[in-house]
């Protein structure tokens, strides 16, 4: 069936399931949208702070009914509130409950982050290099596309094709290059929006994450979107992070972003584990004169000033570009060469101050 031909079969099957209070679910005021992808159909269930669990019989017959017309697609179904509710404290105050404790993914031994305060300055391609590299140096590594408005890893690594499942429905994840990948972009129609609300991409962040069978890691690489939104949140708040790479431009308009990011990071208790200048600096291959288009030495000097570790600097290079358009990372297609050595290098610089040992 045709997207919206499948959307309306699911909206016709979600009106045989009722909610508390006697209405269907398909005409609850706190159903979203249904979206309807090449590969997953995903929608939101808002209810009132409190209800969760009242609510939880119909999310999971909602997920059953959708998946019975949904031909074979992930099914993402999110329960959510919109605030916290108010729990009474002993004498009387009111308080507000905590988030949930962190819980680890069963396999992963280390998470690490990679993050920016804006977009544009190559975070996903340090992330993906960064990945290829540990990988490189013996460990187990996986990649999670954090990045759920704006995926990148699926061009970054070349993948192609919808993700596999499981009979259980947990996403098989992509293998490329010696590492493992989980993106929401393979599911997404060619130049298809992520049109979701926080909720629901906290919800999809939960699934990638939790329901993908990534087998036995040393470390996950999560590129995280730029800013400091929800998404940042969410995960900080799932799982307990073994660090955070921050990656910026020299440029001290790239510099505010990302000591903003940092910011966020310290004050929920993330260590940043150091900073990675990218694009730093562009040697001509005619003449070999440098050019420091996007300033001097920002980064670093970043670093010294927030007392933090500087990881190394990655030069503007076209092959980077290049290989990174053809989904053939530099340290992927020529690991001997020096753009691969500058992603070694800071992948070494990270085993030494996470203290990450490989499986052997």
């Amino acid at each position: 069936m045709a997207e919206e031909a499948i959307k309306a079969a699911i909206l016709k099957a979600l009106g045989s399931i009722e909610v508390p209070g006697g209405a269907s679910l398909a005409e609850f005021p706190g159903l979203s949208d249904v979206i309807v992808t090449k590969g997953a159909v995903a929608f939101a269930i808002s209810v009132t702070p409190g209800m969760e669990a009242a609510f939880a019989p119909a999310r999971t017959a909602a997920e059953q009914a959708a998946a019975s017309v949904a031909e074979g697609r992930k099914i993402m179904v999110s329960l959510t509130s919109d605030r916290t509710p108010v729990q009474a404290a002993p004498g009387g105050a009111q308080k507000r409950p905590g988030p949930p404790p962190r819980t680890p993914v069963p396999g992963i031994r280390n998470i690490l982050a990679v993050g920016s305060g804006k977009g544009g300055v190559g975070k996903s391609t340090c992330a993906v290099n960064i990945a290829l590299a540990l990988s490189a140096k013996g460990l187990r590594v996986g990649i999670l596309d954090a990045d759920l408005y704006g995926p990148s890893i699926p061009k970054l690594l070349g993948i192609d094709g919808k993700p596999a499942f499981r009979d259980d429905g947990i996403f098989r994840p992509f293998e490329v290059f010696g590492i493992k990948a989980m993106s929401i972009g393979p599911m997404l129609e060619g130049n298809q929006a992520v049109v979701w609300r926080g909720p629901m991409a906290t919800s999809a962040l939960r699934q990638l994450l939790r329901e993908t069978d990534w087998g036995e890691l040393d470390v996950l690489v999560v590129d995280l979107p730029p800013g400091t939104g929800d998404i940042q949140i969410s995960l900080v708040q799932q799982v307990e992070l073994a660090g955070a790479v921050i990656i910026s431009t020299p440029q001290d308009l790239a510099l505010i972003d990302a000591k903003k990011a940092i910011d966020m990071l310290a004050r929920v208790g993330v260590p940043v584990t150091g900073i990675v200048e990218n694009m730093s600096y562009f040697v001509a291959p005619d003449t070999g004169k440098r050019y420091d288009i996007f300033g001097h030495g920002g980064a670093e000097r970043a670093a010294v000033e927030l007392g933090l570790p500087f990881l190394g600097k990655v030069p503007l290079v076209m092959t980077i570009r290049e290989g990174s358009d053809r989904g053939t990372p530099p340290v992927a297609a020529e690991p001997e060469g020096p753009e691969a050595n500058a992603f070694s290098d800071i992948a070494q610089a990270l085993l030494s101050r996470l203290k990450l040992d490989t499986h052997a």
